[in-house]
């Protein structure tokens, strides 16, 4: 079996033993993971999958070039994590035609900053438990979009509506509260309204959308509290469809970081490396 095919067995076993906790009514898995989403935007599905199941206190990782760029060296004898990367090779093409691109996928390897030693990293922006500049950020997103936004003391008793081109938010809540209710709603703008839209049922629409406010919450460095495990504890389902369910609130969440995140707030460079550091 290659480290590839390795990596992908990985995966599905993750995906099965997550879909099995949550039947079992624990959410401790799946909390974990949407944490992993929120520091590891930029990666995929299967990629923070792996990075969970390999190094679940992982904060920042990155290649072992990428490391020595940024004046750090991984700790001889340090394991990497691995991970699938994709890379383009040109397929033999006859006389005078141009190669032909194909699209295929290598296992290779990243280092946690805790497997590092060096320089001291430029710290990212953090917030300690206010969303600061980023709530700005989010309302900005939310406006390119064509997405109206209001405050209102009138909601129904909830604390945030979507309703196709309208997000309202109660008013008086904190701001870490208000952030999170918006991240909430405009999952459910960007998944549930429109019309390609793929509603579903009413728990797993819940679902999607307070998994990514967590995520995005987690992202940023705010602490989402039990809301989220309080949906997750009473959500149910096969590998597939949590394995659909969660794709879904990966990419959704990655796009509302990339437009809240500043740049210099993730290291993502990855390139082939060894599987141990040789020093």
């Amino acid at each position: 079996m290659t480290k590839a095919q390795e990596a992908r067995k990985t995966i599905d076993e993750s995906l099965e033993r997550l879909s099995e906790e949550l039947t079992a009514g624990k959410s401790e898995t799946l909390t974990a993971f949407l944490s992993m989403v929120g520091r590891f935007h930029h990666y995929s599905f299967g990629n923070v999958m792996l990075i969970l199941s390999q190094r679940p206190d992982a904060i920042r990782v990155a290649g072992y070039r990428t490391w020595q760029g940024l004046g750090r060296q991984v700790r001889k004898g340090e394991k990497s994590i691995t991970i699938i990367a994709p890379m383009m090779l040109k397929k033999d093409a006859k006389a005078g035609e141009d190669p032909e691109k194909v699209l295929r996928f290598k296992a290779t390897g990243v280092f946690d900053v805790s497997q590092t030693d060096g320089d001291e990293l430029p710290k990212p922006a953090k917030v300690q438990g206010t969303p600061g500049e980023h709530i700005d950020r989010l309302k900005a997103h939310i406006a390119s979009l064509g997405i109206r936004l209001e405050f209102s003391e009138e909601s129904g008793g909830a604390s945030g509506m979507s309703m196709g081109g309208i997000i309202v938010i109660r008013t008086g809540l904190g701001e870490a509260e208000t952030f999170s209710v918006m991240v909430h709603e405009l999952a459910h703008e960007m998944l549930h309204h429109g019309e390609n839209a793929e509603r579903g049922d009413k728990p797993t629409r819940e679902l999607e959308a307070e998994a990514i406010a967590h995520a995005v919450c987690c992202g940023i460095g705010l602490e989402p509290g039990t809301a989220c495990s309080d949906y997750i504890q009473s959500y149910g389902g096969d590998a597939e469809k949590l394995g659909a369910v969660l794709h879904r609130v990966q990419r959704t969440a990655s796009v509302i970081l990339e437009a809240v995140l500043i740049p210099s707030d993730d290291i993502t460079e990855v390139e082939p490396t060894a599987a141990v550091a040789n020093g």
